[in-house]
């Protein structure tokens, strides 16, 4: 645990606060970058694998909702909100911080002023 006593991650191969990795995803035969996170990486492929989707399809349909919004976010924004929202809503506290692998940190909020 940090110094803090909130957030302690468990060391993965890469750190929680690693900056974007860019990759290139295949959107209805369209290719674009995507700037996500490594966690965020892993989130992704975990929920793809869940739905047995392909990763590209799944972006996908995060691009279609995205799309369809009022106010469109960008998509790398789009797919961080889905896959915390999808997080919030399966009820696992720690859903929010899991990889691909399983490995999780031990978040815990902060206390109120």
């Amino acid at each position: 645990m940090q110094a803090s006593g909130y957030i302690a991650f468990p060391m993965t191969q890469t750190h929680p606060y690693h900056p974007p990795v860019k990759r290139s995803i295949a959107i209805a035969g369209h290719k674009t970058s995507i700037s996500l996170e490594p966690m965020f990486w892993d989130m992704l492929k975990s929920a793809a694998d869940d739905e047995e989707q392909a990763v590209n399809a799944l972006v996908a349909r995060i691009d279609s909702e995205r799309i369809a919004a009022p106010t469109p976010p960008g998509l790398a924004s789009a797919i961080r909100v889905w896959l915390v929202s999808r997080a919030v809503a399966s009820g696992d506290e720690r859903g929010a911080a899991q990889t691909a692998d399983g490995a999780g940190s031990d978040i815990k909020p902060a206390p109120a002023t």
